[in-house]
């Protein structure tokens, strides 16, 4: 009896827990969304001060420093789960922070910040992509979702026609945009023994160090930057809240409810990052990219719906 007694008060309470973890990870997305948008902002702000591998490379040394108090003990005593599980680490490393933000930057040379949200925005796409590749069944409305998000990208990047005029920085953000979903993806598989931090630390210090030999030949061929409060300031936003905080914030979301639900949270990042362009930037959206923007954002929503 007091066995059936405590099944009934028990039972109740994992549909709860369940909610709140949802509810928590959708927050978590939401954070790391609103503040990878200030990202797009600052790459935009940088792209004549500061050469696109530097400002990548110490935005990782920024994002080492802030989490080196949590993560080096822990990731010290990890070191043999970190060997077993390297060729895992290295490839998340490489997508997630060594090629993805370094295509961010260099996008920031020759296209708005407003453009890199949006089309960044195609990315939840993507990652419908490497669902269906792994077995899951897209169904009608989705594929139909993502046909009016791409339709929105290509109207975007080629200023009203579906002819493709691309500017270069449209090509990097693209190219940025795979290597965002890819990481997002490969999220799932990551081993349980892997801890948040530890596995936030190795790919952050993996990450920058192979951008090393890059950052050597961009001082060799470029010189460095002038260190003044307009280029150190968004070095430390992107190293510490942009990094640190958004990316423990977002594999902790794809760890609690899945990427593709993640990336319905994600599509808020074009709506961000037109009114951060705006208000620091002075970029106007324009007709076009208001159009552009509910194209992809009706698009990527309709993928992502839930069947009912």
């Amino acid at each position: 009896m007091a066995l059936l007694d405590h099944v009934r008060t028990a039972a109740p309470t994992t549909p709860r827990r369940v909610r709140r973890g949802a509810g928590l990870g959708l927050l978590l997305a939401a954070l790391a969304t609103v503040v990878w948008s200030g990202s797009f902002v600052t790459a935009r702000a940088l792209h004549d001060s500061v050469p696109p591998v530097q400002a990548a490379f110490w935005r990782w040394i920024v994002a080492l420093v802030a989490v080196a108090p949590f993560a080096l003990r822990e990731t010290w005593r990890r070191r043999e789960v970190i060997r077993r599980h390297f060729r895992f680490v290295a490839l998340a490393a490489l997508l997630g922070v060594t090629v993805y933000n370094t295509l961010v930057n260099q996008a920031g040379l020759s296209t708005s910040a407003g453009n890199m949200g949006m089309i960044m925005a195609a990315s939840p796409v993507l990652m419908a992509v490497y669902e269906r590749l792994g077995g899951a069944r897209l169904g009608a409305r989705r594929v139909t979702g993502m046909l009016i998000a791409c339709a929105g990208v290509l109207l975007l990047v080629g200023k009203g026609s579906l002819a493709l005029d691309l500017a270069p920085g449209d090509l990097w953000v693209m190219a940025a945009a795979v290597c965002f979903a890819s990481y997002s993806a490969l999220l799932k598989r990551r081993p349980a023994e892997l801890g948040g931090l530890v596995f936030l630390f190795a790919t952050f210090a993996l990450g920058a160090l192979m951008l090393l030999p890059v950052y050597a030949a961009s001082l060799a061929l470029q010189g460095g930057f002038e260190p003044t409060p307009g280029t150190v300031a968004p070095l430390v936003y992107v190293g510490v809240l942009s990094s640190a905080v958004a990316f423990f914030a977002w594999n902790k979301a794809v760890a609690l409810i899945g990427a593709a639900r993640a990336g319905v949270v994600y599509y808020l990042q074009p709506v961000c990052v037109a009114l951060l362009s705006y208000a620091v930037l002075g970029e106007d959206l324009g007709a076009l990219g208001v159009l552009c923007m509910a194209l992809i954002l009706g698009g990527v929503a309709l993928a992502s719906a839930r069947r009912r």
